[in-house]
């Protein structure tokens, strides 16, 4: 943490996410300083029919607590503060009315109701591809660059509210992902940034042509009223409204800049920001990104590229649908007694449930993870975990994709399985880094980010498994809200371009590979390929 006192502009910058809001204070001066951070969580509501949702108002008011103590904790005024911007969890669907005010809760990516809608628009006539009606695919390749192939897309969760809330859909007035939303909640104003617009899938990226598509709009029955208008990340939507300022503990007229996605700013607060610099995120979800200057589409491994924060460049990115999350399912299912004994001896006060600072808890639980993973033997015993924990995504998609522990025998210990876990989303992450590098050069460093890095027993694991020098920034877990920062940067005119941030974010520490673990972690990475491959058509079994 840096100091509190001293030259520079500050900037508030917001990690909205799955699990809860990471509000950050940084000062940019010759380099950019996170001054102080603070987590308020909320929870995230699942159905039995698939669904996944957040509730608006939790948003907001882990926004605004966050933001009154983060101001309180670090003593600087409100009147010093010269932008805002968020990056946030992306492929959400809110949609609200003209005042800006959520019409139902927010579907979130991982919701996987609508199967119907996409069946009805995509999976009928001829010809086909697969399941899909190839005249449709292929337009929506050529103006987009990608086709919404998935329930878990934006677009087929507003013809889900369409198809099944139908007065609800009657108030619609525009149709927003997350960080938008909570951009019109500051400003009263509505936009989307260009990376939330191509990931509805009905907006044209092309080149010299970039614009709401009519043709696609018309296929897919989406009112073109409902789509706000497109800016850019730097751009500044306008100032704190009165209102908000006063629930934030603000004052009115700070700019609000477009901010971002967070797949779109962690590779911009990563420092991956020349052609092909590519950069590895283990959050609660997880994805490996590249910098190109082109579009690019792989179908066959789910991999595409979004617009991005940089002006004429794209992120190719392959997603991963539960990645540290799977630590937490170790944390909460699997070590909880070892946990919760390491937790007692932080405070051992006799009758009392121990507590422990949620702002504090994942430094200490990551502390604890190196030393018990440390001492297990790289390989764990043989047990290979997938962690599909809520499906695939890149480089197979597959909804009914589950978890497991596999090749288990009575010699199997609680810490082998426990190290397996984070072998396993680096198996992942290996899958789709060569899924990726089918149409990018071989990258030998790669930037490794999210609150995973923070572990330098997952860094070396990522290390020998992926075979590349892993590269890590200070406070790699805020990444997504130091890319924030640096387009306020931009924004604001202190830096002349995304290029010149590079210098800004320096590797902090790099893990190598070791040799002496290649062969035994090659072999195991087949296995961990094949382990799906056999196992598709039992996972549809058990959870279509």
């Amino acid at each position: 943490m840096a100091s509190k006192t001293g030259n520079g502009t500050y900037i508030l910058a917001y990690d909205l996410g799955t699990t809860g809001n990471k509000s950050c204070l940084y000062r940019i001066s010759d380099k950019i300083d996170l001054v102080d951070a603070y987590l308020v969580e909320y929870p995230l509501y699942t159905t039995k029919d698939g669904g996944a949702e957040q509730k608006a108002d939790d948003w907001w008011n882990a926004v605004c607590s966050s933001t009154k103590e983060l101001m309180k904790r670090t003593g600087i005024q409100p009147a010093q503060i010269k932008a805002i911007a968020f990056s946030s969890q992306m492929q959400g669907s809110i949609v609200v009315d003209k005042q800006g005010k959520a019409l139902r809760n927010p579907m979130t990516y991982m919701d996987q109701r609508s199967t119907a809608q996409i069946a009805k628009y995509l999976y009928h006539g001829f010809p086909r591809i697969d399941n899909w009606n190839a005249l449709i695919g292929l337009k929506s390749l050529y103006i987009t660059g990608g086709l919404a192939a998935t329930p878990k897309d934006p677009l087929w969760k507003y013809l889900w509210v369409k198809d099944n809330e139908p007065e609800v859909f009657k108030k619609v007035y525009k149709w927003l992902d997350v960080k938008d939303y909570l951009t019109a909640k500051c400003t009263g104003k509505f936009s989307m940034t260009y990376d939330s617009a191509h990931l509805t899938w009905v907006y044209n990226t092309r080149k010299g042509k970039l614009g709401w598509s009519k043709s696609l709009c018309k296929t897919f029955d989406v009112n073109m009223d409902h789509l706000p208008p497109v800016i850019k990340s730097t751009d500044t939507i306008g100032g704190l409204t009165q209102d908000a300022a006063d629930q934030m503990g603000l004052i009115a007229g700070i700019p609000v800049l477009g901010g971002g996605g967070d797949t779109f700013l962690t590779a911009v607060g990563s420092g991956a920001l020349d052609l092909y610099d590519t950069h590895i995120y283990v959050g609660t979800s997880g994805w490996v990104a590249a910098n190109i200057d082109r579009r690019t589409v792989d179908i066959t491994n789910f991999v595409a590229s979004i617009l991005g924060a940089i002006p004429g460049e794209y992120v190719y990115t392959a997603e991963q649908e539960t990645s540290g999350i799977c630590l937490q399912w170790v944390r909460d299912h699997l070590a909880l007694d070892e946990i919760g004994m390491y937790l007692d001896a932080h405070d051992p006060s006799p009758g009392r449930v121990p507590r422990v600072d949620k702002n504090k808890e994942y430094e200490s639980l990551y502390d604890f993870l190196n030393e018990i993973v440390d001492q297990t033997p790289p390989g764990s015993g043989g047990v290979i975990f997938t962690p599909w924990l809520h499906g695939n995504r890149s480089p197979r998609e597959d909804a009914y994709a589950r978890g497991m522990f596999f090749n288990i025998s009575l010699n199997t210990g609680k810490r082998q399985m426990i190290r397996a876990v984070l072998e396993g989303v680096a198996f992942h992450k290996r899958w789709m880094l060569e899924a990726i590098e089918k149409k990018i050069p071989y990258q030998k460093s790669i930037r490794f980010v999210g609150g995973g890095a923070k572990s330098a027993v997952w860094c070396q694991i990522m290390a020998d498994i992926t075979g590349r020098n892993i590269e890590v920034t200070k406070n790699p877990q805020n990444a997504g809200t130091n890319g924030a920062a640096i387009v306020c940067a931009v924004g604001l005119g202190l830096i002349k371009s995304f290029k010149e941030a590079k210098k800004l974010v320096p590797v902090d520490k790099v893990y190598k590979p070791r040799s002496e673990f290649k062969e035994m972690y090659d072999k195991s990475f087949s296995v961990f390929k094949e382990l799906y491959e056999k196992n598709k058509k039992l996972f549809r079994m058990l959870n279509q």
